[in-house]
C-alpha cells in the first residue's frame, strides 16, 4: 500500500445498512488506521494531498464520503447524531475495532460524538478547525461567510474567502492548496450537491444552538486529544478551540498564525508533523 498516494488511491465501496460508502484507503501499514472526516460540502477530493500523503507516510489513512455525499449512496444527514451513526456503521462494515480519528470542521463535530458514544473505538482524537456543541457564536455563520459557503456552486474565490485569512500571505498559500486539490485527474469523486449543502447546514446550525450544559459533555472525552486551528477562524470561532482544550481532559492545543478555517491545509507539512508526532 505504500506506493499508493492520495492521487492514485482507488475509490472503493462498502455496504452498511443499505448505504454504499465511498472511501479511499492508502498509506504505510500500521496497527491502528487513521480515519479522516471531512468538512461541510467536502468529498474525497477536497482533502489536501500535501496533508494526507504526509500522514500516510507513517500510517494507514482512510478517507470516506458521508452518506449521500460524493460517490456514497443514500441521503445526506440533517444532524450530527445521524451522521455519527452512519460513520459508525461504516467502521463496523470495514471491521475496524480501533481507529485514530481526525475530524475537520463538520467532521470535528462528528468526531467528538464518536469519541463520546463509542469511546472504545477511538485510540486518539484530532479535532481541526472545529468547535464544541452549544458554544457561544456557533449558531450559524455570519452573513458573508454563509453567502460564500452556501453558494450553489463553490468556486475558488469562495473557498479562498471562507478557508483562508484575508491577508496576502494566507491567500497565496490558499491558491497553492487549490492547485493541489485539483491535481488528481482520473477517477475524481462525484461533486457534492445542493441537497448536501442544505442538509449539512441544518446539522451545523443545530449543533450550534446555544446550550451551556452541552459544553460539559466534553469532559466525557477521555481519549488523548489534539486540537488544531487558525488564529482567526472566520467560520468557527477560534475561542471554541480554547474552550475544548479547557474541558477535554489533557487536550493539547496548537494555534497556527495568520490562518483561518483551513489552517491544516495552509500549514499542511506542519499540521501533518503535529498529527504524526501525536499519534506516535
Amino acid at each position: 500500500m505504500t506506493d499508493v498516494t492520495h492521487h492514485t488511491a482507488p475509490t472503493e465501496f462498502v455496504e452498511a445498512n443499505g448505504i454504499w460508502y465511498a472511501y479511499r484507503r492508502f498509506g504505510a501499514p500500521s496497527g491502528v488506521p487513521l480515519v479522516l472526516l471531512q468538512h461541510f460540502r467536502g468529498n474525497l477530493d477536497n482533502w489536501d494531498p500535501a496533508l494526507t500523503d504526509a500522514l500516510a507516510a507513517e500510517r494507514e489513512v482512510i478517507l470516506v464520503d458521508y452518506a449521500g455525499v460524493g460517490s456514497s449512496s443514500g441521503s445526506p444527514a440533517h444532524s450530527v447524531s445521524l451522521t455519527t451513526a452512519q460513520i459508525l456503521a461504516f467502521t463496523d462494515a470495514l471491521g475496524l475495532d480501533e481507529i485514530d480519528l481526525l475530524g475537520f470542521s463538520l467532521g470535528g463535530f462528528v468526531a467528538q460524538e464518536i469519541a463520546l458514544v463509542r469511546p472504545r473505538l477511538v485510540r486518539r482524537l484530532v479535532l481541526a478547525g472545529t468547535g464544541p456543541k452549544g458554544a457561544p457564536d456557533m449558531h450559524g455563520w455570519r452573513a458573508d461567510i454563509e453567502s460564500h459557503a452556501c453558494a450553489n456552486v463553490n468556486d475558488a474565490a469562495d473557498l479562498l474567502y471562507i478557508f483562508f485569512a484575508h491577508t496576502e500571505t494566507s491567500q497565496a498559500l490558499g491558491k497553492e492548496f487549490l492547485g493541489r486539490i485539483f491535481a488528481r485527474t482520473e477517477n475524481r469523486d462525484a461533486p457534492t450537491t445542493v441537497e448536501v449543502r442544505d442538509a449539512q447546514y441544518d446539522a451545523i446550525v443545530e449543533w450550534g444552538i446555544p446550550d451551556h450544559g452541552a459544553l460539559q459533555r466534553l469532559t466525557g472525552i477521555r481519549r488523548p486529544t489534539l486540537i488544531l486551528q487558525g488564529d482567526d477562524d472566520l467560520m468557527i470561532p477560534t475561542k471554541g478551540s480554547h474552550t475544548m482544550a479547557g474541558l477535554i481532559p489533557g487536550a493539547r492545543l496548537r494555534i497556527f498564525p495568520d490562518a483561518a478555517h483551513a489552517s491544516l491545509f495552509q500549514y499542511a507539512a506542519e499540521a501533518a508533523k503535529e498529527v504524526n508526532d501525536f499519534l506516535a
